[in-house]
């Protein structure tokens, strides 16, 4: 007892001690320092950091076992599997959003997002965040691909956003079922018709001549003339010696001009302008008045005759020919501007051969141009040119006159060239000539491009044409070939993998395999 007691006492008192020595002025290692003018940094404070909420939560494999969780009494079969970026989206397509606004008039399926797929050429133009300047469309596609039920439905679809149609040469009649079905009755041309077109009309800009100051006279002037040395420059130069075309120099270019001035009353300033035509044209030429052989700085009738024999050969040839009958005669025809759609037809002329067809479709593209030169803002028109190659083989100049047409999308008209592969513009000339490196070039203008199937042999020139990668190569001469309707559209520099959706009625509107199908 009297052990435990001492061990008590001795821990109660080792305790006071302690105690009365930090009473008694012992300083810690931090009044120790600071003695000495050194402080010891103070622990900042923490602060309580929020958790941000969970975007995704753990959960069995068979789902939180709460109602409307998923929960499923087996679990699912999973396996895992290894693979690389490139193999990744065989077994998980990701899914893009569809790149273009819905504006416009609606063509399909974007095979790509699943999404609905819209066209809105002159919209897309306007749009700093597509890379669309002008909405100029090429359209290329096999036979039997549904290249011209996809043109004709987008013609169709877009009459509704404020569009109007222009079918300058509807070759086969393909738009004769689309015209009718909106209540308009196409022009036809041919041998033995009374349709009449004049290429060489004035058009708008021929309208109050009197009226105009001399500043406005020649401005429209040098339009008029300028259009029309265009078309006798390709007419002529579309003529053959043998092998070679006819050749088309400035002399020859001085004489027409001056002869067309003549005509036509400008050259002794009438105040009203003579229509003239390309018989009488030739006729001056073969018969030159004094007048015409001075300004043109010939000695004599004679020399004026020697050195314009090919021109006049040319032109009468063209005059007896390929133009008999169709466009060496006055505008016989009333064309609504107001309507819907207008169409043209040249599907008479398929017998004369593709030469007759060219050169009738480059007086009508001369004639469409005055009908449009003085269109009034807004008035937004679809200029189709179906066959369009056909002109592009008559020569150099005549593809200087597709060049232009295609340049003149600013001011509402916008141009649809349909053909069947990019090659065919190549085929204008030799490799490397002139009129291959033109019309080559052409594809630049058009920014909107609408590839249907193609054989296998046709990619490279895809390749090397337009610039397309190897999955759009692919898809154009694989899946596009498998379905009507399927088709790669370039809008600028996106590609977009399209299924055109046609109603019943459409297809039967724009379906072209009548005489197959009644064969069959």
């Amino acid at each position: 007892m009297s052990a435990v007691l001492g061990r008590a006492t001795g821990r109660a008192t080792g305790q006071a001690t302690g105690q009365a020595r930090s009473r008694g002025g012992g300083r810690d290692v931090g009044r120790l320092l600071a003695d000495f003018g050194h402080d010891l940094p103070v622990a900042p404070t923490p602060t309580a950091v929020e958790k941000e909420a969970r975007l995704f939560r753990y959960a069995g494999r068979r789902g939180a076992r709460r109602a409307g969780r998923g929960w499923a009494p087996a679990t699912a079969p999973v396996s895992t599997w290894r693979m690389t970026s490139d193999q990744a989206p065989v077994l998980w397509p990701f899914i893009a959003t569809p790149g273009l606004p819905p504006t416009g008039a609606w063509m399909g399926i974007d095979q790509l997002s699943g999404g609905s797929f819209y066209v809105d050429p002159f919209g897309w133009v306007v749009r700093d965040d597509i890379q669309v300047t002008n909405p100029n469309i090429f359209c290329f596609g096999n036979p039997g691909v549904g290249k011209s039920a996809t043109v004709k439905a987008m013609v169709l679809r877009l009459l509704d956003f404020g569009y109007r149609a222009l079918i300058l040469g509807d070759v086969k009649d393909e738009y004769e079922k689309l015209c009718h079905a909106v209540g308009v009755e196409p022009f036809t041309i041919g041998p033995g018709l009374p349709a009449r077109v004049n290429p060489l009309a004035f058009g708008p800009l021929g309208q109050g001549w009197a009226e105009l100051d001399a500043v406005e006279a020649q401005r429209r002037s040098s339009l008029i003339f300028g259009r029309w040395l265009t078309l006798v420059r390709g007419l002529v130069g579309s003529q053959r010696i043998g092998d070679s075309l006819v050749p088309f120099g400035p002399s020859d270019e001085v004489v027409v001009t001056a002869a067309l001035q003549e005509l036509t009353g400008y050259a002794a300033g009438g105040s009203q302008l003579v229509e003239v035509t390309i018989p009488q044209l030739w006729h001056l030429l073969d018969n030159p008045t004094d007048r015409l052989i001075t300004q043109c700085r010939y000695a004599s009738e004679r020399q004026f005759l020697d050195e314009t024999r090919l021109l006049r050969d040319a032109l009468g040839q063209l005059v007896t020919g390929a133009l008999a009958g169709l466009f060496d005669d006055h505008t016989s025809i009333n064309v609504d501007w107001r309507a819907p759609i207008q169409s043209l037809s040249l599907s008479r002329l398929e017998p004369l051969g593709d030469e007759a067809v060219g050169i009738a479709l480059l007086c009508l593209n001369s004639w469409g141009r005055a009908m449009r030169e003085t269109a009034a803002p807004g008035d937004l028109r679809l200029v189709v040119r179906d066959e369009s190659w056909r002109q592009l083989r008559l020569g150099p100049d005549a593809v200087k006159s597709f060049d232009a047409d295609l340049r003149l999308s600013r001011r509402g008209d916008l141009q649809i060239a349909v053909a069947h592969k990019p090659g065919d513009l190549l085929s204008a000339g030799a490799a490397g000539s002139q009129a291959a490196v033109i019309a080559k070039e052409m594809l630049h203008l058009a920014d909107i491009k609408i590839l249907h199937g193609q054989d296998a042999a046709v990619g490279d020139d895809l390749e090397r044409l337009l610039a397309l990668g190897p999955i759009a190569r692919n898809l154009v001469t694989g899946w596009a070939r498998h379905g009507k309707g399927r088709a790669v559209w370039g809008v600028g520099e996106q590609l977009y993998k399209v299924q055109t959706v046609l109603h019943p009625l459409e297809k039967q509107l724009t379906f072209t395999n009548d005489a197959i199908q009644g064969a069959g």
